[in-house]
């Protein structure tokens, strides 16, 4: 048996999916345990390149449970890193999207695994709409709370999982202390894969949400579950529906992420790092 089964116990249906991509990554990089896992999503490719040394890489289709998305600017690679202080950091290039036509589990399964490999943290990034419009495309803004309008969850049955401090605070402090200059905002998913309307945007606002995107409020409520705390920071690509007259294409998402990747990826490696 390997050493990542001491983790992720219980007989949720996703557990076992978990422990087997876990057992496969720790003998693919031969470490049996990540301290630390790393979701990266639209503009917040490069950081990788500022963590440390990649001790490994796999494709998304080698590991069980894993498939490709085919979206433009996901990077379908898992990849285990070692910081300059040793710690071992399991990084998803990208992560299971609701809108890709994949159940919730299958969502639910990054989150999952990383945790079975004997994590305790998770940091989960996204490229989001903002709704304030002093919240310039290329801003990173650290994840307060959210709320979850996909109508769904990854939790079965008589699952009663805390939500209060759902994006621990701690981990915020941590990072405000690498960069003072994080805002935080709550997060609204809607399942996609279309935009939202400036109607959805106004009511999202009216809710208290300040960014608005299409992942990570699921992801979250599988990693409080399976015991992982959760920083969250997203980075925002454009202005949501209706708080600008311009529309909205995924090319000009993926351009914002491209041209604020240096500077975002510095700055979440940082935080990483500190952690």
């Amino acid at each position: 048996m390997n050493d990542t089964q001491h983790f992720l116990r219980g007989d949720h249906p996703g557990f076992d999916l978990a422990r087997e991509a876990a057992s496969m990554l720790a003998e693919q990089f031969d470490t049996p345990k990540h301290d630390l896992g790393v979701v990266l999503g639209s503009g917040w490719a490069h950081t990788i390149d500022a963590l440390g040394e990649v001790t490994g890489e796999v494709s998304f289709d080698k590991v069980p449970g894993l498939g490709g998305d085919g979206v433009a600017g996901h990077v379908q690679k898992v990849s285990s890193v070692r910081l300059p202080n040793g710690r071992r950091v399991l990084v998803f290039g990208s992560r299971t999207h609701f809108y890709a036509g994949r159940d919730v589990q299958a969502v639910a399964h990054v989150v999952r695994t990383i945790a079975a490999t004997g994590a305790s943290t998770v940091v989960l990034t996204n490229g989001c709409g903002g709704l304030d419009p002093n919240l310039a495309p290329g801003t990173p803004v650290l994840i307060s709370d959210h709320i979850n309008l996909t109508g769904t969850t990854p939790l079965v049955g008589p699952e009663f999982v805390d939500m209060t401090n759902a994006y621990a605070k701690h981990l915020r402090e941590v990072a405000r202390r690498v960069e003072p200059s994080l805002t935080e905002g709550v997060y609204v998913q809607f399942a996609g894969p279309q935009y939202e309307t400036p109607a959805e945007v106004a009511m999202a606002a009216t809710l208290g949400g300040d960014l608005v995107g299409m992942s990570t409020a699921l992801d979250t409520i599988a990693a409080r579950h399976a015991g992982l705390e959760v920083l969250g920071i997203s980075l925002v690509t454009n202005a949501a529906a209706g708080v600008t007259d311009a529309p909205l294409t995924h090319e000009d998402v993926i351009a914002a992420g491209s041209a604020a990747a240096p500077r975002v990826s510095k700055i979440l490696a940082d935080i990483i790092h500190a952690i």
